[in-house]
């Protein structure tokens, strides 16, 4: 049996739905989870890092009104407070994310999900 294979995935984005039509091009059928509506916990979301090898940060789309307004931006925020926003703010996670088993990419470009196969 094949690990599965999950995409967080928002269908409004276009990198994301070009992932999502890569894995599907190559007979991968992945759990679509719909970040915005259901965040990762902060466990979860550490543990995306960890598999991506990022820092909090790395994985945050700093061009956000959300990045500014929180104060995201401070150098001294600890990673437990940068994954704490993330998971408070789920439109702050860089999308899409595929994971399978303990590997992970971040599909920027799209193509990069493909190293997973």
């Amino acid at each position: 049996m094949t690990e599965p294979t999950r995409i967080y995935h928002n269908p409004r984005c276009s990198k994301s739905r070009q992932a999502l039509a890569l894995l599907e091009e190559h007979g991968v059928v992945p759990e679509i989870i719909r970040y915005l509506e259901t965040p990762p916990t902060a466990v979860e979301l550490a543990d995306l890092l960890d598999k991506l090898g990022l820092q909090p940060r790395d994985l945050m789309r700093q061009k956000e009104a959300e990045y500014k307004e929180l104060g995201l931006d401070n150098p001294e925020l600890s990673n437990d407070a940068l994954i704490a926003a993330m998971v408070a703010h789920p439109k702050l996670i860089e999308r899409p994310i595929v994971v399978k088993g303990s590997k992970a990419a971040l599909g920027r470009p799209p193509e990069s999900v493909l190293t997973l196969l």
